[in-house]
């Protein structure tokens, strides 16, 4: 049996439509393994828009999920995404390590659009300004406590430890960083997920701005379900060619097409604001993840819409792969495992 290093964690990708495990092992010489992947589907309703509706639902699933790959490490890592979560880039006077933890509460109250008192608060400082003199350049986010305790509550319930929770942008910053080479291109990650777009623009190692957008693959299913009088399962099954009496392949593909021009205009919107408080970057490429990634025609809008080269990421590019995973799986589960992949390399030191 491999020896596990104690501050090993499990990836968990808690979706609204998906939950996603994956266990990750590094070695010095054999570099990053991917001993386990597996994904479970959970009923529509149990979670909406990042919030938990039905707890104990869920956490049957994850422990199906985890018995079906016959995981017995407890310690697990989540990420958390959303309009109840903050990210802010911020500028604040140069100061000491001890200073700032003091006076970051105060600091934040300018840019949260919450009570804060009703969040939770973390920050990194990514160094001195290298425009404006004497600033601290410093990464802000704040998460609803709410949305916090539902997590932490959630994953006691299933019988799990929950050592880190993480912000979905940032570990698909992560899981990029380490299959990418020291470029300083600037790039757009964007994974569309079942309820939520997450967007988050690198240049280099270093975040330059981030987004959700409240627009997912769900909506081309709620939108069949609409059209063609049926349950949101059954729309599921219709998007994928299944038959129905109900509905047209045209009028599908209509239905498709406009779900996706609307979130590509949103994502053009949200480069744009992007553009014009970094009017000296170009994005360079983007790169997407998640369900939408394997829709093609999304891909070939996306680039017409933003007149960038746009390509499908694979999150297990830099690692090596376990005998015993089927690789055909891992390639038709690659596009929605990017956030997942991004926790599993987290350990419980980390900051």
């Amino acid at each position: 049996m491999p020896f596990t290093p104690k501050n090993h964690l499990i990836g968990l990708d808690i979706g609204s439509k998906t939950l996603k495990m994956s266990d990750v092992s590094q070695n010095r010489k054999k570099g990053y393994t991917l001993n386990k992947f597996s994904m479970i589907n959970i009923p529509n309703g149990v979670i909406e828009e990042g919030i938990i509706k039905d707890p104990e639902t869920v956490a049957d699933a994850i422990r199906e999920l985890f018995a079906s790959q016959k995981v017995k490490e407890k310690n697990v890592a989540v990420s958390i995404g959303g309009y109840s979560v903050i990210v802010k880039k911020i500028q604040v006077q140069s100061m000491t390590d001890a200073e700032l933890q003091s006076a970051i509460h105060l600091e934040a109250e300018q840019y949260i659009p919450f009570d804060i008192n009703d969040v939770n608060l973390d920050y990194e400082v990514l160094g001195e300004s290298a425009t404006v003199a004497n600033k601290l350049d410093v990464i802000l986010v704040a998460a609803k406590k709410e949305l916090v305790d539902e997590y932490v509550n959630l994953i006691d319930l299933a019988g799990f430890n929950l050592c880190v929770i993480d912000v979905d942008a940032f570990a698909l910053q992560n899981i990029y960083e380490l299959n990418s080479d020291d470029s300083r291109d600037t790039v757009a990650l964007i994974d569309v997920g079942a309820s939520k777009t997450s967007l988050n623009i690198l240049k280099g190692s270093t975040s330059l701005f981030m987004r959700d957008v409240a627009l997912g693959c769900n909506q081309i299913n709620q939108k069949i379900a609409t059209k063609a009088s049926c349950s949101l399962q059954e729309a599921e099954t219709i998007k994928f060619g299944g038959k129905s009496s109900r509905i047209t392949a045209p009028e599908i593909q209509s239905l498709v097409a406009s779900v996706i021009r609307d979130l590509c205009l949103e994502i053009r919107r949200a480069i744009d604001f992007f553009y014009s408080t970094f009017q000296d970057d170009h994005i360079n490429k983007i790169l997407v993840s998640g369900g939408g990634a394997n829709i093609g025609e999304f891909r070939k809008s996306l680039a017409m819409e933003t007149g960038v080269t746009v390509e499908a990421f694979n999150p297990f590019a830099a690692f090596s792969i376990h005998d015993r995973i089927d690789r055909s799986f891992l390639d038709q589960a690659s596009s929605q495992a990017a956030i997942c992949m991004g926790l599993s390399i987290r350990r419980t030191d980390d900051k």
